[in-house]
């Protein structure tokens, strides 16, 4: 089927379910008006639908390919991405002083969600770049930002990140990468990286490798690593010629899905050692990738969004044409469309309800990130930093569980002919797959969730956002309507769940129970996301906004489904959260 961009529900989950009022009134972006914001859509809407789009499948089939140290990526990709750089969209919310337009962060993931909706394999390439051009613009000198943000901010030159060793995953303190200064002030740099995402490729003038390592003599564990930039090309200070460095792409990863995005094992200083260039301070190197990792965080969680409503566009679409069965209540002896199946129809309710809910809490992420970052008034900057610090977790970790789930469910919609290739729905599933791994398991999320976010300002961030909440329950309660009242009553009930499951994770944390912390942590992540989708829901359903989206009746009907059928499952997680899960070893000793 035709993909189609979703910019008036983009539009409506901005406007009317997520704070996009804060980002206008606080007045530091003049031009900022719906005018603006739906011509900029539209156009991006425009490269995704007829120049990315249309490679999905296709680049899945063929993948990338590595010869020589050199690689190909799927036809088309090359010329997609020229005209991604020749439209400058990755110079959006870019530094004014280095080429960017300065605009909200918000609009750039929003624009990002189009790229992930339309080919998430694509996708991957634009969004490691914005990380990359976070932790410049953040540690950099002002040398290095004005030799790689003008050319990463065009996409003339693309980003990665370098953390993952053979022996050091998600323990990046293990790392084995090793640092060696120079005479000239600059590193070499020799090590392997594996699962970098377009660490090579042939879409770029120059790739700018992120890499984690040691410098020699440095400590050992997380305190010892360092961040040095590394591209693959380097311009010879006499010639001013760029000439390569000393490193290369030694393997392609066979992987479930994302096959058109090269996923690279790096092989840095093989010969005579990697020409690297310190970012940040020695030893500093953690603090420097998580600024490039919060902001890839949250792209990701946009990722589970858009692979979402790429399933649910598809499912939905073969639910109207596809007929098989008779009606349920036997009023006609031939084949009905089986979205007329009630199951079948719970099934496409779900998706959608989910993937407006994620779209909607990811949006609201970026606004409080904007509104944290650029603020006049350092209170209203903090107050935004609390909810960007607990929502960011939730929007990645939440967010692709909802693009996992969308998809399975794309599949059974599908029946049978969702498990063959050939209707593209099954890639959607394999896609998704990724994104509750990479940039931080989501059981990392989970455990940031509940041992550090919980804990900030002695629980502010979360007193905050369920205040935001209980006024959205308060608001429906208000309303001479039996399903508001429905909606608001199971609100209330998942604030005291969440509120009861908070204070009996802070009491464990007191009494150093961590393992009753740590076992419980996903499924406290959970309740937040589903009361967190819950309450952006009900406020799309509240709004009476002309945006020719949805009708009011059909937002509210989406609203009730969600708090009825999914919202309800609070009661049973707060039970999962507060049960005593203290005494396991005897399973571990048994295993």
């Amino acid at each position: 089927m035709a993909f189609a961009s979703p910019v008036k529900q983009m539009i409506f989950a901005l406007k009317e379910m997520a704070n996009y009022s804060d980002l206008v009134s606080s007045k530091l972006w003049p031009d900022l008006d719906d005018s603006f914001v739906e011509t900029l859509l539209n156009e991006a809407a425009k490269l995704a639908d007829t120049s990315i789009a249309p490679l999905n499948q296709s680049a899945d089939k063929a993948g990338s390919i590595l010869k020589n140290g050199h690689v190909s990526t799927a036809p088309g990709f090359k010329e997609a991405y020229k005209e991604l750089v020749n439209s400058s969209w990755g110079t959006v919310s870019g530094l004014k002083d280095y080429g960017g337009q300065g605009l909200p962060k918000t609009l750039a993931v929003m624009i990002q969600e189009l790229w992930n909706t339309s080919c998430m394999s694509f996708s991957l390439c634009p969004m490691l770049t914005q990380g990359a051009i976070e932790a410049i613009s953040h540690h950099g000198t002002d040398t290095q930002k004005n030799e790689y943000l003008p050319k990463l901010l065009t996409g003339e030159w693309s980003g990665t990140m370098n953390l993952t060793e053979p022996q050091a995953g998600s323990d990046v303190g293990a790392l084995k990468t090793s640092a060696k200064r120079n005479t000239d002030g600059s590193y070499s740099v020799k090590g392997t990286k594996i699962y970098i995402t377009f660490g090579e490729h042939d879409m770029a003038e120059n790739i700018i490798h992120l890499v984690l390592a040691r410098i020699e003599g440095a400590p050992e564990g997380n305190n010892g690593i360092s961040l040095f930039i590394v591209p693959k090309y380097i311009k010879n200070e006499k010639s001013k010629e760029l000439e390569k460095n000393d490193l290369i792409c030694i393997g392609l990863e066979d992987k479930l899905g994302i096959h058109a995005s090269p996923t690279c094992v790096m092989s840095f200083g093989e010969k005579s050692g990697a020409k690297g260039f310190l970012l940040g301070e020695e030893n500093r190197g953690l603090a420097c990738m998580f600024t490039m990792m919060n902001n890839a965080r949250l792209n990701v969680g946009m990722q589970g969004v858009g692979i979402a409503e790429r399933s649910l566009q598809q499912s939905f679409a073969y639910s109207k044409e596809r007929k098989q069965g008779r009606h349920y209540d036997g009023s006609s002896n031939n084949s009905v469309n089986i979205i007329e199946h009630p199951d079948v129809l719970k099934m496409i309710l779900k998706m959608e309800s989910l993937t407006q809910a994620s779209r909607a809490i990811c949006y609201d992420n970026a606004i409080a990130i904007d509104l944290a970052q650029n603020h006049s008034d350092k209170k209203i900057r903090e107050k935004y930093q609390l909810k960007a610090d607990l929502l960011t977790p939730i929007s990645k970790s939440w967010a692709t569980n909802v693009g996992v789930e969308v998809s399975s469910l794309g599949i059974q919609v599908h029946g049978g002919m969702g498990f063959i290739e050939d209707t593209g729905v099954a890639q959607y599933y394999r896609d998704s797959r990724i994104a509750p791994i990479y940039e931080g398991t989501n059981g990392i999320q989970a455990i940031d969730l509940v041992t550090r976010k919980l804990k900030i300002s002695d629980g502010l961030a979360v007193k905050n956002f369920l205040n935001e909440i209980k006024e959205t329950s308060k608001k429906c309660s208000e309303k001479n309507d039996n399903d508001f009242i429905t909606i608001s009553n199971n609100l209330n009930d998942a604030i005291s769940e969440i509120e009861t499951c908070t204070e009996k994770l802070l009491e464990w944390t007191k009494q150093n129970k961590m393992r009753s912390v740590l076992f419980s942590a996903s499924d406290y992540l959970e309740l937040f996301g589903i009361t967190a989708g819950s309450h952006y829901l009900s406020r799309g359903a509240l709004s009476e906004s002309s945006i020719d989206f949805k009708s009011l009746s059909a937002r509210k009907d989406l609203a009730l489904f969600f708090s009825t059928q999914i919202l309800v499952n609070t009661k049973a997680l707060s039970n999962s959260i507060c049960s005593t899960n203290q005494n396991l070893e005897n399973f571990l000793e048994d295993f």
